[in-house]
């Protein structure tokens, strides 16, 4: 793609194949809702966004609506309880999400509401470059421009650039503010998205039904499969651990809350040992342990990790020093790997969770 008239034109053909092609979202106002006067909800849009980080369009929906549902606006999500929005976060991952979203929903409230800036947005808790472009752009038609995944592979192939991912990450934001129209900002944002996840695909892009491949370099070179390039990530070590399951007589759990900050920040969770290359045992109680067959197996951002799963059922009188028995547990409000936990030592033991006779 050469610069000028050229680039000015991406804009306009992207747009109207978004009119008659966006996909339908629960937190999306579309073409025609916008041209019949909807205006989006920046709350909705910022929730979308938050959850949306590492996570798939999929797996969002259900999410989106139980929280909008239990939590339509910004004010009821500030005022609800961490743990109650913590447990509807389980099972999304990247926790620190969910406590960066309770912070910004409270900061928003108590200035009143949403800032319609970039600057007014970055100064809220947890809301990075990202996001704040994004809610910017969509909620309130800021001509920011907003650089996710899919855009970056769009923009790598419209211009052909072939240096590796993540180097290439700065200038592909520059030839995306470039694209960037000052008219319909959010539109194109949320265009451009579409383009990447349903025609510009990372495996075969379908560049015959791509409204901008008569501006594609990469398409005119043949290389639009091979782009963006990616620099070769390191293997992920694997760290191990322990986790212990107790059981009360009565059929209660032990769980703790683990630390604010870190991994899994606030979330209930089994017992266990640090996590490392040698962990140390660290049962939370002295118990006759049962070490249960296999490992849990889990993988995060960064590195695998094993867990090494102990049982014990304990009397109405054990005194842990570490967590505290719960009645009532749902394992839905576990993390992932905690549930995972949960559902290894269920299979050891049917009736794992119920009352032990003569309780």
């Amino acid at each position: 793609m050469r610069d000028g008239i050229e680039s000015a034109a991406v804009a306009p053909a992207l747009l109207r194949w978004y009119d008659s092609a966006a996909r339908v979202l629960p937190w999306r106002v579309g073409p025609a809702e916008r041209a019949a006067g909807e205006i989006p909800d920046p709350y909705r849009v910022w929730l979308s966004e938050v959850m949306l980080q590492q996570t798939t369009v999929a797996t969002v929906k259900g999410y989106f609506h139980r929280f909008t549902t239990r939590w339509p606006d910004v004010q009821a999500l500030a005022a609800a309880a961490d743990a109650e929005v913590m447990g509807e976060w389980a099972g999304l991952g990247y926790y620190a999400r969910a406590r960066n979203l309770i912070a910004c929903a409270r900061a928003v409230v108590a200035q009143g509401g949403f800032p319609d800036t970039l600057e007014g947005l970055r100064a809220l808790p947890g809301i990075g470059a990202y996001t704040a472009a994004s809610v910017a752009a969509i909620a309130f038609d800021r001509a920011e421009t907003v650089v996710d995944g899919n855009v970056e592979r769009v923009v790598a192939r419209l211009f052909a650039v072939t240096e590796p991912l993540p180097r290439a990450k700065p200038g592909l934001a520059k030839l995306a503010a470039r694209l960037t129209p000052r008219e319909r900002p959010g539109d194109f944002a949320q265009a451009m998205m579409d383009l990447g996840a349903t025609i510009c695909t990372p495996r075969n892009p379908r560049c015959a039904d791509c409204p901008l491949e008569g501006f594609c370099a990469a398409a005119h070179q043949g290389i639009a499969a091979d782009l963006p390039m990616k620099t070769a990530k390191a293997p992920k070590p694997t760290r191990r651990g322990y986790a212990y399951v107790a059981i009360r007589a009565d059929g209660a759990p032990l769980l703790e809350t683990r630390p604010p900050k870190g991994l899994l920040g606030g979330m209930p969770g089994w017992p266990g040992s640090d996590w490392g290359e040698d962990p140390a045992p660290q049962p939370p109680l002295t118990a006759e342990w049962t070490e249960l067959p296999g490992v849990v197996k889990h993988t995060f951002t960064h590195f695998h990790l094993e867990l090494t799963v102990l049982m014990a059922h304990v009397p109405l009188g054990a005194n842990p020093q570490r967590g505290d028995f719960r009645p009532g547990f749902d394992p839905g409000d576990l993390p992932t790997v905690m549930r995972k936990v949960h559902d290894h030592a269920s299979a050891a033991s049917s009736d794992l969770f119920g009352p032990r006779p003569g309780a």
